[in-house]
Formats: C-alpha cells, sequence, structure tokens
C-alpha cells in the first residue's frame, strides 16, 4: 500500500484520479440534496445549485493552480487542459462552487446561508474521498521520512525520485482522515445550528484549522511568487480568522434579537381577551331570538 497497488489507471484508461475525484463529487451531491426538506429549501434548489457549481468549481480549481504553476503551462497552454494529469486546487474549486452558489440564489430567490450548510457536510466528505485521488498520482506528500521505524503505509508513502523510491508523509492520507471526521462533525451537529450559515461557518473553521497545519508539512505546496509564503496555507489561516469574527458578531447579536423578539409585558396583557369580551364571545339572549 506504500506505493498504488491498481497502477495510475483504472478501467476503459480512466485515471483512478478521476474516478475519485467525481465519486467524492456524486456521494456529497446525493447528502446535500436530501438536506432540502429539513432546511426548508424549495425541492430541487439544492440540485439546481450543484449542477452550475460542480463545473464552475472544476475550472476554479483549475485555474487556481495553474496561476501559482504557471511556468509549467506557459510553453504548452494547451495543457491546461488536461485536468486528468492532476492539478486541481481545492480552494480554486471553493471559490469557484461559492461563487456559483450565490448567482444561483439570487436566481432561484432562496436561500445563500441554507445552502451552504446544505452543501457543507458534503463537501467535506467529497474532499475525504477526493484525496485519494492524490494517493493515485502520488502527489501531495509531505516531508522525507528517513527514520526507518515510521516507514510504513499510512504514515508514509514512497515516491519515484532519480530512478528510486523515497518514503515521504502521506500528507494526503492525513487530511482526507481529517475531513471524515470532519464530516461525522457536521453530520452530527448540524440538526443543533439553527441559525442560517453555521454549518458552513464550522466546516471553514474545521477544514481552515487542519490545512494551515498540513500545509506546512506538504513539499509541493503553491508558493506566492518567489515570497515563500504557501498560498493554501495563509488562505486557510484567513478563512478560520474570518469565520471566528462572524462567530463573535453573531453571539453579541443574539442577545439583542432575543430582546426584539420577547414580548413586552403589556403586549402580553392585550394578547388575553379581556372578560368583558369573554361574555360577548357568547350569543346575547335577545340576539338569539332575532335569529
Amino acid at each position: 500500500m506504500s506505493i498504488p497497488p491498481l497502477g495510475g489507471s483504472a478501467l476503459l484508461g480512466i485515471p483512478w484520479y478521476s474516478i475519485l475525484i467525481v465519486s467524492g463529487m456524486a456521494v456529497g451531491a446525493f447528502l446535500a440534496i436530501r438536506e432540502e426538506p429539513r432546511l426548508g429549501l424549495p425541492r430541487d434548489s439544492v440540485l439546481d445549485t450543484l449542477l452550475l457549481a460542480i463545473p464552475v468549481a472544476i475550472i476554479g480549481a483549475r485555474l487556481y493552480y495553474v496561476a501559482f504553476e504557471w511556468e509549467l503551462y506557459r510553453g504548452d497552454p494547451l495543457r491546461i487542459l488536461r485536468v486528468r494529469e492532476g492539478g486541481l486546487a481545492v480552494y480554486g474549486g471553493i471559490i469557484g462552487g461559492l461563487l456559483a452558489a450565490f448567482v444561483m440564489s439570487r436566481i432561484k430567490r432562496v436561500s445563500f446561508a441554507k445552502i451552504l450548510d446544505a452543501c457543507a457536510p458534503s463537501l467535506m466528505l467529497g474532499q475525504a474521498i477526493g484525496r485519494w485521488g492524490n494517493y493515485a498520482n502520488m502527489e501531495a506528500y509531505g516531508l522525507a521520512v528517513n527514520d526507518p521505524r515510521w516507514q510504513w503505509f499510512p504514515f508514509a508513502v514512497r515516491i519515484p525520485i532519480d530512478g528510486g523510491w523515497q518514503w515521504f508523509m502521506a500528507t494526503f492520507f492525513y487530511e482526507s482522515i481529517w475531513c471524515f471526521i470532519g464530516f461525522v462533525i457536521l453530520r452530527g451537529m448540524r440538526r443543533r445550528l439553527s441559525r442560517p450559515g453555521d454549518v458552513f461557518l464550522w466546516y471553514v473553521l474545521l477544514y481552515g484549522v487542519e490545512r494551515t497545519f498540513i500545509e506546512g508539512l506538504r513539499l509541493d505546496s503553491l508558493m506566492l511568487g518567489s515570497t515563500g509564503i504557501r498560498v493554501s496555507q495563509a488562505l486557510s489561516l484567513a478563512a478560520v480568522a474570518a469565520a471566528l469574527v462572524v462567530f463573535v458578531v453573531r453571539g453579541l447579536a443574539r442577545p439583542r434579537l432575543r430582546e426584539v423578539n420577547t414580548p413586552h409585558p403589556r403586549l402580553r396583557e392585550v394578547d388575553t381577551p379581556h372578560p368583558r369580551l369573554r361574555e360577548g364571545d357568547a350569543a346575547h339572549p335577545r340576539l338569539r331570538e332575532g335569529d
């Protein structure tokens, strides 16, 4: 298992990378669509959103990767279209998917926050499955593992280097496990979170913390020019900070909302019918005679 046992391609020459990515999308879409009734979303609103968001996410993931690895494509721009070779950046896909979901929510006139809540657990599960595509492509690995005591799968994987094989940290596996655990957490807590958008915010928080840590272990990170800054790590930190700020702002706003929603004591008195009005509920004897 330290080397992909089935090779890079499955049936009909289709790469395992593509099969696993598509499988993650399919399973995630199935679960997200089932969230519509619970969230009070109109029928097919999530499906319609996914039909736009998935292709836009793939395009976004590819363009994000190409933008930070332009030297690989400068001499052969047509290579950008060879997605089956790998080179999809998760954050590019998330950004593209968010933009598409926002546009569709405006078109369908549904809650953008609820759409995100429906998709957040599925997104985490899709990433857990899709990371195994990196295993098939022998990519997304981490630091070299030189201590024989740690040269075993799934802690480490063997990568072909200079005609030989060398052990590296299996960071794709670490992220896959974290995302699966995150999926279980989000699925378990989604019914306890009543405010639209909270499930997605927890996704941002959980994934951002994980990616900040794991990205620091990888050797193939996308860099911001020659600054030495790992793009995904910086973006993860920014996403975690933004999610925390939103949580704090919402927490401060909640007491004020409760005050607005609580009826004033004098208003409560109005809700209770006056004793004389209660007597009027029964038909007056003279009125009955007139009937």
